[in-house]
């Protein structure tokens, strides 16, 4: 299976937002990260996405240092009562400061970085707007607050967090209502099923997994060697020397399994996503990320397949094998 053969499903984004499309489109890869991009097919694949039904489109001020909001702005606006567009602030990173990671929760720096990405992206509202990671020197209900008070005056629709515990998510979720949570989840990268999954199921908070294909790891298309210099996975540890080769033959498994499915490694990896989910009892709305418009059709038919149980089981242990953390 390739392309998707029926309309996109599609579930509601936290306790009182609408429904969108079950499948988002992660964005950040069409400015920064990894390697060099095609500005014709990147526009293309966003017009690809929306017309088969993709509505959440994610990206964050840091990405390109502001250069990925600007990227998008055309294409939000221009169809801007059908795209849910989603942005973050948290890092401190600018083209000013390239180089800085540090993080900032402070109430001016939430401020000062919703009124950039409004510039940018050229909206007058930030559909979801997610702190991007949280300053543990900041208290929740500084950074949590500000977030409501931007809800408040029309500058914010939901809010969201991103790698948050399940403490955090719960006493957030106290202060204002949470629509969704963005975290690391794949067949190789299960920590939150342990208790930010049960927490976001509990209060109804939708999941949205980033690099649900493991940084293209589960794609087995993009391995050691294979990737640019320029490429940032060259600096995680799953892709180094020492541990890619591991990874690699876990990754062969995978594609045993898919290809018994008729499937693609990449869209074995999405559809045990959707059905772990299911299992949990929790919204999911992954957002694969990229630039090509057939990867996309690829992985948008992931969201109408279902693996069988001895695939799930035989995906089970795989988690606990991966070698190298997961950034």
């Amino acid at each position: 299976m390739t392309g998707l053969s029926s309309p996109l499903p599609q579930v509601p984004l936290g306790q009182d937002g609408p429904l969108i499309g079950v499948q988002g489109l992660g964005c950040m890869g069409m400015s920064e990260f990894y390697g060099e991009t095609d500005e014709v097919e990147s526009r293309a694949t966003l017009e690809r996405a929306l017309e088969l039904g993709v509505t959440l489109f994610d990206t964050a001020d840091m990405y390109g240092m502001g250069a990925n909001e600007t990227f998008l702005s055309p294409f939000v606006r221009a169809h801007r009562d059908r795209v849910l567009i989603a942005t973050k602030f948290g890092y401190a990173r600018s083209p000013e400061r390239p180089d800085d990671w540090s993080l900032d929760n402070r109430p001016e720096f939430i401020r000062a970085a919703a009124e950039r990405s409004l510039r940018r992206l050229g909206v007058d509202t930030i559909d979801l707007y997610y702190m991007h990671r949280r300053d543990p020197a900041v208290p929740l209900e500084d950074s949590i607050g500000t977030m409501a008070d931007l809800v408040a005056e029309g500058k914010v629709r939901w809010l969201g967090l991103c790698a948050v515990d399940g403490a955090e998510l719960r006493a957030a979720h106290a202060l204002h209502p949470i629509a969704a949570l963005q975290s690391e989840w794949s067949i190789f990268t299960r920590d939150i099923e342990r208790e930010v999954i049960p927490a976001a199921a509990q209060l109804g908070v939708t999941v949205v997994p980033y690099s649900p294909l493991g940084r293209g790891m589960l794609t087995g298309r993009a391995f050691g060697a294979a990737l640019r210099a320029d490429d940032a996975r060259q600096n995680f540890p799953r892709f180094s020397a020492e541990n890619v080769d591991a990874n690699a033959r876990l990754v062969e498994r995978i594609e045993g399994i898919a290809t018994d499915m008729g499937a693609t490694p990449a869209q074995l990896a999405l559809a045990w996503l959707y059905a772990r989910a299911t299992e949990l009892g929790v919204a999911c709305v992954p957002i694969p990320g990229t630039r090509k418009r057939a990867r996309l059709e690829e992985n948008l038919a992931a969201a109408l397949m279902r693996p069988n149980e001895a695939a799930i089981q035989a995906l089970e242990p795989l988690a606990a094998a991966v070698k190298g953390i997961a950034v």
